[in-house]
């Protein structure tokens, strides 16, 4: 028995998220389906980050074991065969029997895109968030900048999470804007449910100049979700990537040897 990685890119608009659920088609389930066309067996997957409905994915992360003779790699090339167009491996390999996705330490990347203008364009309708609202950049990353380093985000996750702490670490809070597009991007070892598209919703609204950014920091100190702003929509966010720390480290390391 061996265990495959994969790295799985999915446009999240027909989906009801990631994780298997009675009452409606999920990203796991279709893999799950098309793993058991493929191996002749049924095989659970474990994914690193469970999306929510709409959600989009250019680097989720799952494993699953298998008795197949076949290469990791070409896991890849067989699942593309079964799977419909909107879910793609991106990358399959084999990888040691106790790596676990969820479990390794790691940092995982988002971006939310707006769409700031007059009016909306059709063919961003399922990728970003339309507001016709002017929203101040510079004001957005200022107020974003009070979130990055270890906080209590409490006010910051969703109803009805069920988390030992809300305590989490944000590496980095960024906003940039090219014509109309605005991108929020947050990277983090780790994030409560909502948690992103709260801060997305946050830092809009006082892009809007509905507060102040300094503001930011009174919504972290009262550790209440009813000091945030909305929870943004789930189509303007994709999860970019997720890097293991370890992984990152030998990475380094054989930089560093070639370089001798």
């Amino acid at each position: 028995m061996k265990r495959i990685k994969l790295t799985v890119a999915y446009d999240g608009t027909n989906y009801c998220g990631w994780q298997v659920q009675p009452n409606g088609i999920t990203v796991q389930e279709v893999l799950e389906r098309c793993l058991e066309d493929l191996t002749g067996k049924k095989t659970e997957i474990i994914g690193a980050s469970r999306t929510d409905a709409g959600v989009h994915a250019l680097g989720n992360v799952a494993v699953f074991d298998t008795d197949m003779r076949m290469p990791g790699e070409k896991f890849s090339f067989a699942l593309h065969q079964r799977l419909p167009e909107d879910i793609r491996i991106e990358k399959a390999e084999e990888v040691p029997g106790d790596f676990h996705p969820r479990y390794r330490e790691s940092e995982k990347t988002y971006v939310y895109r707006i769409l700031n203008r007059q009016f909306p364009i059709p063919t961003q309708r399922l990728y970003t968030h339309f507001t016709y609202v002017p929203l101040d950049i510079e004001k957005m990353a200022e107020a974003g900048h009070y979130l990055v380093g270890e906080h209590d985000f409490k006010s910051f996750c969703g109803a009805g999470a069920q988390v030992k702490t809300t305590v989490r670490r944000v590496q980095e809070v960024s906003v940039v804007r090219e014509d109309d597009l605005i991108t929020i991007k947050i990277r983090g070892k780790g994030f409560l449910y909502n948690m992103v598209r709260i801060i997305a919703g946050t830092l809009m609204e006082i892009g809007g100049g509905m507060y102040s950014p300094e503001h930011m920091k009174e919504i972290l100190e009262a550790r209440d979700r009813q000091a945030a702003g909305p929870t943004a929509p789930a189509r303007g966010l994709t999860l970019m990537g997720i890097q293991y720390l370890e992984e990152r480290r030998e990475s380094q390391d054989m930089e560093g040897v070639s370089g001798i």
